[in-house]
């Protein structure tokens, strides 16, 4: 197995024809090599139904999605500089393409650096009162409750911690915001679990008439919260890319990038979105679904704003902010079947590991991004598509 640092060759490919066998698995034994271990699922043998238990109801089977990888990519960590190729499972033609060029580019300009600059999962309880006298008491008698909610949190959980409380007020009603500390997985359920008993003490001791556990439901919504104050890993990225790179790879000047990023987030402001990324729900969704996540996080996580400026010496600085990425390498579908097979190809399995998988992550979608932008810029986004992303029939030219 290399060394995570270690430069990566480029991934085994056939022009005539990618998709027969011996490509398949020159590309299978490269991922293999990656993971220092065995990828029976990857390579389509079934995952023991049991395995399954906890995670679905009513189980007759799994999906099969197709899955590529895309990459190598060079990516500055908490951990320190990592070479991987990401797994993405998608039945979009031209996305891992995409996703492809932009990291190949990323990586002659040195790489993308990455960091986790927050951490806590937020869970906002609301609880109604007689009137607004109440509901202010209350607030003063939660915001004096930290050790009290942290007692309550650490009865359930061996693993999460609370992280702070605040309390807001609208009329006779009050927003608990209570963040916790998951450790290495999204957290969810502990969160929640946490969350319901916090509230229902304060309930009981400040005479709420009414409490909801998920009151204010962020989860797996868009929502102003996402953008603003974050919710499980916040992720910045950014990478500096000469001008003659620019120019060379992407075939467009580094002032056309800005201008189209300028152009964007006005369109975006008028939309109204959280997401002022390009199309960072693409590559997230193919990433969880790779990496066994829940997919529906993407709502939240898709959160967030791409930031493109042309420097005072002519060259290009690309950033990406992800205030909202919630990500595990622990619980949920990350442990068996493919999932646990492509977090091992990343280096990212188990304990210890989710802050690198949300790096890696965040630096694959500035690529993302940055691919796309271009082929808007130089108006090859439709050949692209009808290239490699069109439906034919098998054996079609």
């Amino acid at each position: 197995m290399p060394t995570p640092d270690a430069p990566l060759p480029k991934l085994p490919r056939d022009p005539a024809d990618d998709y027969a066998g011996a490509p398949v698995e020159a590309r299978r034994a490269y991922a293999t090599e990656r993971a220092g271990r065995e990828l029976p699922h990857l390579a389509g043998a079934p995952v023991p139904l049991e395995q399954a238990r906890g995670n679905i109801e009513n189980l007759v089977g799994f999906a099969q999605v197709p899955l590529g990888l895309a990459g190598p990519q060079r990516v500055d960590t908490h951990l320190g500089v990592r070479e991987v190729v990401m797994p993405m499972a998608t039945t979009e033609g031209a996305m891992v393409a995409s996703y492809s060029r932009g990291m190949s580019v990323l990586r002659e300009a040195g790489g993308a650096r990455a960091r986790v600059i927050a951490e806590g999962l937020s869970q906002h309880p609301i609880l109604v009162y007689r009137g607004s006298a109440e509901a202010q008491a209350a607030a003063e008698l939660a915001r004096g409750s930290f050790e009290r909610f942290a007692e309550l949190t650490a009865e359930g959980t061996r693993h999460g911690s609370l992280q702070s409380v605040q309390a807001e007020q609208w009329g006779r009603r009050l927003i608990l915001r209570l963040v916790f500390h998951t450790a290495d997985a999204i957290g969810i359920n502990m969160a929640a679990a946490a969350a319901d008993r916090c509230c229902r003490d304060l309930a009981e001791r400040s005479g709420a008439l009414e409490v909801y556990v998920h009151g204010q439901d962020v989860e797996k919504r868009a929502n102003a919260r996402a953008l603003v104050e974050g919710r499980g890993r916040s992720v910045v990225v950014d990478a500096l890319l000469p001008a003659e790179l620019v120019r060379r790879r992407l075939r467009v000047e580094p002032a056309d990038l800005e201008r189209i990023g300028q152009t964007y987030a006005t369109g975006f402001a008028a939309m109204g979105t959280q997401n002022w990324g390009i199309q960072t729900a693409n590559g997230l969704a193919a990433m969880y679904l790779a990496c066994g996540q829940d997919v529906a996080y993407v709502v939240e996580s898709a959160t967030g704003k791409l930031d493109l400026e042309v420097t005072a010496e002519g060259d290009l600085h690309a950033g990406l902010h992800l205030p909202s990425l919630l990500v595990g390498t622990v619980g949920g579908g990350t442990g068996q079947g493919t999932a646990a097979e492509c977090l091992a190809i990343l280096g990212c399995q188990g304990a210890g590991r989710a802050n690198l998988l949300a790096e890696l992550m965040g630096a694959a979608l500035l690529a993302g991004d940055l691919s796309l932008m271009a082929s808007f810029c130089a108006g090859d986004f439709v050949a692209a598509h009808e290239r490699l992303g069109r439906n034919r029939p098998a054996g079609s030219a």
